[in-house]
């Protein structure tokens, strides 16, 4: 049973923007998925978990960019686990090309039961014959988002669609950043080459809600709320690479 995994991968059309590379919203994608197949093998994957009226909830997750691959670009993504606390856990990520390391990535994720839709303790998850050896990808704190943006109103709104409800018949995670980014112009995107983005993942959106996306600029980073009415349910921080030099 392997701590670490790894995957090879080839940057297609569909994972890129429209500066050929790879977007912001696919990056999340392909962590969510090559997390799902390395916990599937060490057999606390969703099938395993739905068997157990369980599954996998991603809390906030912090990735911090050296650059993006671009269009074509072979990448090796590998991921690990770090010791679980008592309800939450962490997981690394690493994308490299060849021995250069492109995107750092750390997450925290919680187990839930599916009737009461509380956490459950992590250690009776995990197989006890993981040996956690390997420290996290960074050591950046999670970003600290004000709650609520009073007073602000939304530059943006979304609805969620049919294409957005996962298998447990509300907004899959990867939809936020998708809609999130999709709040900005090409021109906007282009212009800001992020160092890192951090998303927090507060309540759960189901088919034909709508979001009302609202932006606060301060210290040369942007925070960004969606929220359905007075609840929040979604946070990010989008950190230019300007203002970390």
């Amino acid at each position: 049973m392997d701590l670490v995994y790894e995957q090879q991968l080839i940057i297609g059309p569909s994972s890129t923007d429209a500066d050929r590379l790879l977007s912001h919203h696919a990056a999340f994608n392909l962590l969510q998925d090559t997390a799902a197949i390395h916990a599937a093998r060490l057999g606390i994957g969703l099938n395993a978990l739905e068997k157990r009226s369980l599954y996998w909830v991603i809390v906030k997750i912090k990735t911090v960019f050296a650059r993006r691959p671009g269009l074509g670009e072979k990448v090796v993504l590998r991921t690990w686990p770090e010791k679980p606390g008592t309800l939450r856990c962490n997981r690394s990520f690493e994308l490299l090309a060849g021995d250069e390391v492109l995107m750092r990535v750390h997450s925290e994720w919680a187990i839930l039961n599916a009737e009461t839709r509380r956490p459950v303790p992590c250690a009776e998850i995990f197989p006890p014959e993981l040996d956690y050896t390997l420290p996290p990808a960074h050591d950046e704190p999670f970003a600290r988002i004000p709650g609520r943006f009073d007073g602000i109103e939304p530059f943006a709104r979304y609805t969620v669609t049919s294409s957005d409800v996962d298998l447990l018949g509300h907004m899959n995670n990867a939809a936020y950043p998708r809609a999130l980014f999709g709040c900005f112009t090409v021109a906007e995107r282009h212009a800001h080459d992020l160092r890192a983005v951090d998303l927090i993942f507060r309540s759960p959106c189901y088919e034909g809600e709508t979001l009302d996306f609202r932006r606060l600029d301060h210290d040369g980073v942007l925070d960004v709320c969606a929220s359905r009415g007075d609840d929040v349910v979604f946070l990010a921080r989008l950190e230019p690479r300007k203002a970390a030099e």
